[in-house]
């Protein structure tokens, strides 16, 4: 029988035991930042199950360590500045260095102890967008936790459920610190590496922003119009291309936080939706794609058999999501002659140039450009220029890739005879009519009058 001294002792060994593991857990890991707006290497895992890890489009997985059972991050909130492309620097909020986050990587089944600090002038939190989770551990200021004070670090523990696609970003002055580009994105490997495997696994997510030419914050109440759409805080030709090896089977995981859907669409190839951050989406339930519809708040990924060599366009199908922040507020002068008004404005602004009369092509284009910002449409390929922007990058498919090359590969170098050419045939005037081929002739349409006191005989 355990005397009342002996129970005391155990209480007390017990205590000390549960107030020493908390205090090895609060031991906080180191945080890496990183300053590159390139894409990084795959980080492979070192220990645990197998699994073959994503590629972030101009980004980086976040390193962890093992305490015990305990997959371990450090998550620091910041102010960051992030270079939109060639030109462009923003002054954003993120996490250790970048805007997004880094991606976080897990596999199912994982324990995860996440250490937030916060580095901004405000409280934040971070919610965990689409896990499993226990509620004190969902990170809605207020609501589920108290705000993480400036200077503060708060630890969330949780286990990854189930295997997916998800997201981090704040519940704490959201309408603020999201615009201001604090987000990142969480995939989660089945435990079963035989589950649904693929050659190269991409991630991104969407954000959109409003940044006056000439200035480098974001106006963070807008709602509707803004003029930088981005991925991963990246606009063509900033963004990364999708470098693909021949018959690759390819997941690409892409994440919505803006404040508009997204069809998705990519040349040359059919698709199938494989995962939303509700789960896997069963293979009896899929079918071919060339183009997903990416809602606010949610994921879609899809995975494509990469059987088609080239460099085919991957992009938003929304038109204005492909352009830059000087293709706003332009007025159309299609077939308006612009001579007198060119010349009334010239006298005003001499750099000025009243674009349109034929369209807004850019290549033939020079025009002095406002202090970080960018042009409209912009970007060259082997043939001239693409004239994209926004949400546009490249799929490049190639044959000789190694396994881990995520270089760039350069132009696509097409077999002869394979690239649309120019035929050299005499401009004539289209042939018209006066009736389209096959109206009835006007003997044919007394005939039809004729027949009408026939009708029910």
């Amino acid at each position: 029988m355990l005397s009342r001294r002996g129970l005391l002792t155990a209480t007390a060994a017990i205590s000390a035991s549960a107030v020493s593991g908390r205090v090895q857990a609060a031991s906080i890991p180191e945080a890496p930042t990183m300053d590159k707006a390139v894409m990084q290497p795959p980080l492979r895992p070192s220990s645990g199950p197998d699994y073959n890890p994503v590629v972030t489009l101009n980004g980086w997985t976040l390193p962890w360590r093992m305490n015990g059972d305990w997959k371990e991050f450090h998550l620091v909130a910041e102010p960051v500045v992030r270079e939109f492309a060639e030109g462009m620097k923003v002054h954003l909020w993120g996490y250790n260095g970048q805007s997004p986050g880094p991606t976080i990587e897990a596999v199912e089944g994982d324990k995860l102890r996440i250490f937030v600090t916060n580095k901004l002038p405000e409280q934040t939190t971070i919610h965990w967008h689409g896990v499993l989770l226990p509620n004190g551990m969902d990170g809605v200021g207020g609501l589920n936790q108290p705000h993480i004070p400036p200077g503060k670090t708060f630890v969330y523990e949780f286990q990854m459920k189930h295997s997916g696609t998800f997201m981090y970003h704040p519940h704490s002055d959201e309408m603020v610190q999201m615009a201001m580009g604090m987000m990142g994105m969480i995939v989660v490997h089945p435990r079963d590496p035989s589950f649904r495997p693929v050659d190269r696994d991409f991630v991104f997510i969407m954000s959109t922003y409003l940044v006056d030419p000439g200035t480098y914050l974001p106006k963070i109440t807008e709602m509707t119009d803004f003029n930088m759409w981005t991925w991963n805080s990246r606009v063509f030709p900033g963004i990364d291309p999708l470098a693909v090896r021949l018959n690759d089977k390819v997941r690409v995981r892409i994440g919505n936080l803006t404040m508009t859907n997204h069809p998705i669409h990519l040349h040359g190839h059919s698709f199938a939706v494989s995962c939303t951050d509700g789960g896997w989406v069963p293979e009896s339930a899929q079918w071919p794609e060339t183009t997903i519809d990416v809602p606010v708040g949610a994921i879609r990924a899809f995975d494509v058999v990469a059987d088609n060599p080239g460099d085919w366009a991957f992009h938003c199908h929304k038109s204005h999501h492909t352009m830059n922040a000087m293709g706003h507020d332009v007025r159309n002068l299609i077939g308006v002659s612009k001579k007198d008004l060119a010349r009334a404005v010239g006298k005003l602004a001499p750099d000025a140039m009243v674009m349109g009369s034929t369209g807004m092509a850019m290549g033939e284009m020079e025009m002095p450009m406002p202090d970080n910002t960018l042009m409209m449409m912009t970007g060259s390929g082997q043939f001239g220029p693409i004239e994209m922007g926004g949400m546009f990058t490249v799929m490049k498919i190639r044959e000789d890739l190694a396994r881990d090359d995520y270089k760039d590969p350069g132009p696509y170098k097409y077999p002869a005879g394979t690239v649309s050419y120019e035929v050299d045939a005499p401009s004539q005037p289209p042939v018209r009519k006066d009736k389209p081929a096959g109206a009835p002739k006007e003997g044919d349409m007394k005939a039809m009058k004729g027949m009408k006191g026939m009708k029910g005989m």
